[in-house]
């Protein structure tokens, strides 16, 4: 019943912006954390961002703090990542996920429903 639908994804020049998307349905997602993961060739699931619904708080990845942003839009049940400052290192597949629960978390197995990803292609 809930789904996860990321969009917004693409190829971009090193030093450009891109914004995801992720819609939300199927849930009350004012309760759950959401989050954005990332896994690029040969890599682990990577943590991203996440955020709580509630409040909001927001928590980052060493690896992106400053560049990205972590938002959400109540109306539309809609969380989103603003990248910008991207650098070929971010190229991977981004996973958006939603969490039981309104604490926020930063491993994998803490989620419970996933997108389908969409690819993000940085060039240098």
């Amino acid at each position: 019943q809930v789904q996860l639908v990321e969009s917004g994804g693409g190829l971009v020049q090193a030093g450009g912006s891109l914004r995801l998307s992720c819609e939300a349905s199927g849930g009350t997602f004012n309760r759950y954390a959401l989050a954005w993961f990332r896994q690029a060739p040969g890599k682990a699931r990577e943590f991203v961002a996440c955020i709580n619904w509630t409040s909001p708080s927001t928590y980052y990845a060493d690896s992106v703090k400053g560049r990205f942003t972590i938002s959400r839009d109540n109306a539309k049940n809609t969380v989103y990542l603003q990248m910008n400052s991207l650098k070929p290192e971010d190229t991977a597949v981004y996973y958006c996920a939603a969490r039981l629960s309104p604490l926020l978390a930063t491993l994998d197995t803490q989620y419970n429903y996933w997108g389908q990803g969409t690819q993000v292609t940085v060039s240098s």
